[in-house]
């Protein structure tokens, strides 16, 4: 735990810059978190919470009302913790160098001194890597940009599997409600975990959450949906027996190919080998049954092909980050 305290021995102060666009849910719970967070013996306010812009004055939001940034960057200078919620309109525009010098510059300062740090939600972590603050870092952001992420920023290391990356002074949230992980964390790290279990409680989150965002993704594209292919037809097959022992020589016979060959074509078809399709159709089928069905681990394993629930707690772990029982508590509430 690393006590923070404003320059007076106050609250510490925490700029929200946001711009065009920008999410009302992640302004409010970067508010809802930070705003609210209490000493527990003495019941003062932990932290100071303004709300800024580039340029101070009415800003648009993704929804259908405006705000009012009273503060600019001159709030930034003066934080202690920035953080930069999710501006939809803008975000995935942003090129390496393309912020503008101010803002840049205000950005980089925050870190450059001896505490400062800064703190992104969604793809508010294309405002930080086109300032150049993630070059050469480990960062995260919403999945569905994070191939464009890796594309745009090719000098940060994505890391697209989990909820937030630490690294220090810089720190990077998955999605929007991934947000509140990070900002429970980070104040779990200024003031301990007690704190930060108690705002959880308030907010009716879980203080820690398992596994990654591997676990929210959509399940792949079904054999069928990539379109006629060499090896389709034992795709398509090998989908309607997940629950049966499927061996690579069985599915290279639906496709009268060598394994040899069919180890290639496959690969080419799908970017992986034959096996590894069939486990991740298999997790996504017992994802499914998870869901829907009140059916133990083991029965989940024998109706996906995985034998015993050993089997599937291993190959459900590697593929999402997260048991089965964890994976079921997030998706049914239980």
């Amino acid at each position: 735990m690393r006590t923070r305290r404003g320059k007076s021995g106050g609250p510490t102060p925490v700029a929200v810059l946001v711009r065009d666009g920008v999410l009302p849910m992640e302004l409010g719970l970067i508010h809802q978190l930070f705003g609210t967070a209490r000493d527990p013996s003495t019941g003062e306010r932990l932290y100071k919470v303004t709300t800024c812009a580039p340029r101070p004055g009415r800003i648009r939001t993704d929804a259908d009302f405006p705000i009012y940034a009273e503060h600019g960057l001159e709030a930034v200078a003066a934080a202690d913790t920035v953080l930069v919620p999710a501006s939809h309109e803008t975000d995935e525009t942003l090129q390496p160098g393309g912020l503008g010098g101010e803002l840049t510059d205000s950005l980089a300062d925050v870190i450059d001194g001896s505490r400062g740090r800064v703190a992104s939600i969604c793809t508010g972590s294309f405002v930080l890597a086109a300032a150049g603050l993630l070059d050469g870092r480990r960062a995260t952001t919403h999945w569905m940009s994070s191939a464009h992420f890796a594309r745009t920023f090719p000098s940060v290391t994505v890391d697209a599997d989990v909820l937030y990356v630490d690294e220090g002074r810089v720190l990077t949230s998955a999605g929007e409600a991934a947000g509140i992980d990070l900002c429970l964390h980070m104040i779990r790290e200024d003031h301990g975990a007690a704190v930060a279990a108690e705002l959880a409680r308030r907010t009716v989150v879980p203080p820690h959450r398992e596994g990654g965002q591997a676990q929210y993704i959509q399940r792949p594209v079904p054999a069928e949906e990539l379109g006629p292919t060499s090896t389709s037809a034992s795709r398509e097959w090998a989908l309607g027996r997940l629950a049966e022992p499927l061996s690579l020589g069985q599915l290279a016979a639906r496709d009268a190919m060598s394994i040899r060959t069919y180890n290639r074509r496959f690969r080419e078809e799908t970017g992986l080998t034959p096996m590894t399709w069939l486990n991740r159709q298999r997790v996504d089928r017992a994802r499914e049954l998870l869901e829907q069905t009140d059916h133990t681990v083991d029965r989940v394993a024998a109706e996906t092909g995985f034998g015993s629930g050993t089997s599937l707690r291993q190959h459900f772990q590697a593929v999402l980050g997260v048991s089965p029982g964890a994976y079921r508590a997030t998706f049914r509430g239980r």
